[in-house]
């Protein structure tokens, strides 16, 4: 696997597969506007939960028979395990269930990813947060700020403890590609059936993205893809077809099985 930063802004990962894939590293902008996004959920957590728990206890205190299951002694240690529980499991358990983003990264349209291109685990994600009580000294998030600034892929102290980045996804119709689908009734080749989610969507970047590339790129890119798909697949180009041509006709054939939504 390669890695290289293009651009203060972006970076390529060549994988295993020699498929090279381009990610728009986020800003500090877009990662500020997105914590604050959470810090503001967090808060309204904070409220409604002590609001509710305020609540049981008066009720407990005033008619024990009606709330006899929580001691009123103990509610110091429930609101204490209450906020350590929002502040430290907030950001961690929804980039673990929501594939490393928060409400916050995804109203943005950010997502913490591993530096190979690979989705974050559960210990990475748990990691890179266990870090923002040292990202977030002395006050104002000073050392995650700084630890950006220097970093040249945006990288705060939790990223660098789990190798992770922070990049900007694009939504589905910004990738689709250039090309006018088919007729929905047409019948799909059955040797399509090997073609992967994850190679459905690498050929549709491509034809999305390949006016951006240099002519050098574009042909050396697009050949690894089309001899990638033809030994999944057994289809061969034909020869006055070219790669773009090629390609565009696998990926129409494709969606119109209907596999993939």
């Amino acid at each position: 696997m390669e890695i290289k930063l293009t651009s203060f802004d972006q970076i390529n990962i060549e994988t295993p597969e020699q498929i090279a894939l381009e990610f728009p590293l986020a800003g500090i902008g877009s990662r500020f506007l997105a914590f604050a996004i959470d810090t503001l959920i967090q808060g309204v957590l904070y409220i409604v939960g002590l609001f509710a728990l305020f609540t049981t206890l008066t009720v407990a205190k005033i008619s024990p028979r009606l709330v006899s299951w929580i001691p009123y002694a103990w509610a110091p240690a429930i609101a204490i395990l209450f906020v350590f529980c929002i502040y430290w499991g907030y950001f961690a358990l929804f980039e673990i269930f929501w594939n490393g983003q928060t409400p916050g990264k995804r109203m943005i349209g950010i997502r913490v990813i591993k530096d190979s291109g690979r989705p974050i685990n559960a210990y990475e994600a748990i990691g890179r947060n266990l870090l923002r009580a040292v990202d977030g000294l002395p006050g104002m998030y000073i050392i995650g700020l700084v630890s950006m600034m220097i970093s040249r892929r945006n990288q705060r102290l939790g990223d660098h403890l789990v190798g992770s980045i922070v990049v900007h996804e694009k939504r589905p119709e910004e990738i689709r590609p250039d090309w006018v689908p088919s007729d929905p009734s047409a019948q799909a080749d059955s040797k399509l059936s090997a073609v992967t989610p994850e190679e459905l969507v690498l050929i549709e970047t491509y034809l999305q993205r390949r006016d951006s590339f240099g002519f050098e790129v574009r042909d050396q890119t697009a050949r690894q893809i089309v001899s990638r798909i033809t030994v999944r697949t057994g289809i061969e180009r034909s020869p006055d077809e070219s790669l773009d041509d090629f390609l565009e006709r696998i990926a129409r054939k494709v969606r119109d099985t209907a596999r993939f939504h």
